[in-house]
């Protein structure tokens, strides 16, 4: 590449762009299934459940400690397959791409998506580049897809949860969204707190075999307290939480309370909520605490029959007290994912 910034002829479809897919995306993401002239790839299909998924990523800055957009992409896409019970297996990556943006900075975000891709033992196989006029974008924006394979006995659904399981969390809330938010600058804090943005195939590969397993998700956008609200409203049922089970890093809590924000409802890039049978809820714990990283994994709540008087959500509080968790209306946050 002998210019420094991404300009609009490099999304004209012709030297240029294909100068930046073949020095940017395919020097990085280069597998023996990635076809770059052709417009689709040709995959072989021979097991299982085939699942789905696809995700759009915006977010402020580009890059922040613990990851950046590129590996957040992969992460997001990988992550929702994951927690659905599938092995990923290929993604697609499209990127529209702000006019201005320096190629040092693309050239990061998409080695960063080669590396969680390689982490993960997925393959980017086909894509798509757009370039738009400076001033009507974000510096890059990025849309994954993915497919992954299930075996046909997983059986995992709000449908599958039963009053008196137990719900769990692999590890502490709240850690990328208050991440962005110190990256942003905006309010005078700094700190060295990391995001987790991170693959969670290994803490749901290491349950999948237990048939008490009703339910998992990622608690990306509306934090754990999102998640809850939807176990609830889909089961007819009240979900529990129990505060002083549920794991938040000081900075965390810290910067939620000078700033008037609720952990319970920030973005978490790494993390699974599951919901189990109460037998098969300590055998999750003790297989997620064996792994690296999962010392914080705790059981942090239940599900109980819905009573009279009650709303769907409660905080049972460390004080012995109870707080309702309502339903999430406004953004807490600018997009951080």
């Amino acid at each position: 590449m002998q210019d420094k910034y991404i300009t609009l002829a490099h999304g004209n479809g012709g030297r240029f762009m294909r100068s930046l897919i073949e020095d940017i995306f395919a020097r990085h993401l280069a597998n023996e299934h990635l076809d770059i002239q052709g417009d689709a790839t040709l995959l072989p299909v021979s097991e299982g459940e085939m699942l789905y998924s696809v995700d759009g990523f915006t977010v402020q800055p580009l890059e922040f400690p613990g990851g950046n957009i590129g590996s957040l992409a992969v992460h997001g896409t990988v992550n929702d397959l994951a927690v659905s019970g599938a092995i990923p297996r290929y993604l697609s990556l499209s990127a529209i791409i702000e006019e201005g943006l320096e190629f040092e900075t693309l050239d990061r975000l998409v080695a960063g998506i080669a590396a969680a891709a390689n982490e993960a033992g997925v393959q980017v196989v086909t894509g798509d580049t757009k370039v738009v006029p400076r001033n009507q974008g974000g510096g890059v924006y990025f849309t994954t897809s993915g497919i992954g394979f299930k075996n046909t006995a997983i059986q995992l659904g709000f449908n599958q949860i039963q009053p008196g399981d137990k719900i769990l969390v692999s590890g502490s809330v709240g850690d990328h969204g208050t991440c962005v938010m110190l990256a942003r600058e905006e309010f005078g804090l700094s700190g060295d707190l990391q995001s987790d943005s991170a693959c969670v195939l290994p803490l749901t590969k290491t349950i999948l075999d237990l048939p008490g397993l009703r339910f998992m998700r990622d608690p990306t956008r509306g934090g754990l307290a999102t998640v809850a609200h939807e176990i609830a409203s889909s089961t007819g049922h009240t979900v529990r939480l129990l505060e002083q089970d549920i794991p938040v890093q000081d900075p965390v809590r810290s910067v939620c309370e000078m700033l008037g924000y609720d952990p319970y409802y920030l973005a978490c890039e790494g993390r699974v909520v599951a919901v189990a049978s109460e037998t098969e809820a300590k055998i999750i714990l003790n297989r997620w605490q064996a792994l690296p990283g999962g010392k914080e994994a705790r059981i942090i709540g239940l599900v109980e029959e819905k009573s009279a008087g009650h709303q769907q959500v409660i905080l049972q509080t460390s004080l012995g007290g109870e707080r309702l968790l309502e339903e999430l209306e406004d953004d807490p946050l600018p997009r951080i994912c």
